[in-house]
């Protein structure tokens, strides 16, 4: 079932690249929505690790006392730079790279021999990919509503506006949507559909406005892969 993973790694990733942007020198002082609007206005690249998790709750027949268990794991790395460039490198347990080449966006699996590509406008235009793609306002797109400070981070939820022009209402997969700042930068990202699965990513060794290749982003698919184009 290609892992299920086209468009889920769609939805999340674009969700999660909508956390890069900012500078180091916000003061851990200030309130966490402050700190993510200062990371989306300052910061044009960056590179880091990420881990990411799905959730769920306990079972009626499993211990309820351990709380959420971990169903899937998966980490790597990523890489992005405004407007609308991106690249999610899963590497463990399993190979696979989400790229945005500011044109279209490429999932390639390595297992499969296969290259998907989808217009990124599409798949982008209705998710807090805008965060990090848009020139706009963060406030223009989200609600910023101030959290509580748990697990060493100050959290931020982030409410997408009605879009009047929206004919499905938001497309956005999530119920809730929170991101943990620490020092100016994202720590985490928790993420909560409407049947109360959790999707947490961890962010680490996170480098601001970094130097990148003209090409770092263009991807060619091996002599002999499987390439479908769907509009």
């Amino acid at each position: 079932m290609q892992r299920f993973l086209l468009a889920f790694a769609i939805q999340f990733t674009v969700l999660i690249s909508a956390v890069f942007s900012i500078s180091v020198f916000a003061a851990d002082s200030e309130s966490g929505a402050e700190q993510l609007r200062q990371f989306v206005r300052n910061s044009k690249t960056a590179e880091g690790d990420f881990v990411q998790q799905q959730l769920r709750a306990p079972k009626a027949n499993e211990s309820q006392e351990k709380g959420l268990k971990v169903v899937r794991q998966t980490q790597g790395h990523f890489v992005f730079q405004r407007p609308g460039r991106f690249i999610w490198d899963t590497q463990k347990p399993y190979e696979q790279k989400l790229i945005a080449d500011g044109k279209q966006l490429i999932l390639w699996d390595k297992d499969l021999n296969q290259a998907t590509f989808r217009p990124a406008g599409q798949a982008l235009s209705a998710s807090p990919a805008a965060i990090l793609f848009g020139e706009a306002s963060l406030d223009q797109s989200f609600d910023l509503v101030e959290g509580e400070e748990r697990l060493g981070m100050k959290w931020v939820a982030l409410s997408p506006k009605k879009n009047p022009n929206a004919t499905n209402g938001n497309d956005i997969p999530y119920t809730k949507i929170s991101v943990g700042m620490v020092n100016g930068l994202p720590k985490a990202l928790e993420l909560i559909d409407g049947l109360g699965s959790v999707v947490l990513v961890t962010l680490d060794r996170i480098q601001l406005n970094v130097n990148l290749p003209p090409n770092r982003f263009t991807f060619t698919p091996p002599a002999g892969a499987e390439v479908l184009r769907l509009n």
